[in-house]
């Protein structure tokens, strides 16, 4: 792809609210990462880890990227850049945690219904990304519309609240919408902590990457907050 996904990144991250200036332009490492698979076969679907050693330290962000032959109606302000592709030609780059088709993977990922791949290789799974889901009621949603998202960048991380995608509720009456909350600055945790969801979070995402020194980490990636199971 020209430019590259790199190259593209290099001028986005510093316009985002959850990007820790170093006072110099980034200088990115890719650190890891996988990808998901569209149900269509349209868009793709990529969580990159980048890692930023620029004014000699290394923070390491989560980048959820989709490729599109096409604009994206009404993510104007989620475009990352357009890429020339040799094969696929034009191709419309977001970030993803504004599309609901990575959005409704992620969703599926969490809720065991999708499966993380590699991030290089075709048909390979990545079993090194794991899943852990505690929601009550029926499965949630994973084909949303656009309308279907609220999705706000702070200088915490990404939120989506995915309204097109409500929880159990009381019946007769319209459930709580999930929260999905994207990590973007990741942080190492305790490998014990895989096995483990925080009160209030019914669903979460974790994987590894590795920064430029060579040291492998793991952390979580994405949470999901709803309804605890058995919840009225």
């Amino acid at each position: 792809m020209k430019p590259g996904k790199t190259e593209l990144l290099t001028a986005w991250l510093p316009t985002r609210p959850w990007y820790a200036s170093t006072g110099h332009a980034p200088e990115l490492d890719r650190s890891g990462g996988f990808r998901l698979d569209d149900p269509e076969g349209a868009v793709g679907i990529e969580f990159m880890v980048l890692t930023d050693t620029s004014g000699g330290r290394e923070t390491s962000y989560l980048v959820p990227l989709t490729y599109r032959d096409a604009p994206l109606d009404g993510a104007e302000a989620a475009l990352v850049g357009t890429s020339e592709h040799g094969v696929l030609g034009t191709r419309w780059v977001y970030d993803g945690a504004h599309d609901p088709v990575l959005v409704g993977q992620l969703l599926a990922l969490i809720q065991g219904r999708a499966v993380a791949q590699d991030q290089c290789d075709s048909d390979v799974p990545d079993p090194s990304v794991t899943a852990l889901f505690a929601g009550a009621g029926p499965e949630i949603a994973t084909v949303l519309s656009r309308e279907g998202l609220d999705t706000s960048d702070t200088a915490r991380g990404t939120d989506v609240v995915v309204v097109g995608a409500r929880a159990a509720g009381t019946p007769g009456t319209p459930g709580t919408p999930p929260v999905l909350s994207v990590t973007r600055v990741l942080r190492p945790e305790d490998a014990r902590e895989d096995a483990c969801i925080a009160a209030g979070v019914t669903g979460r995402i974790t994987a590894g990457w590795s920064t430029p020194d060579g040291s492998a980490h793991r952390g979580t990636f994405a949470t999901l907050r709803g309804p605890a199971r058995g919840a009225a």
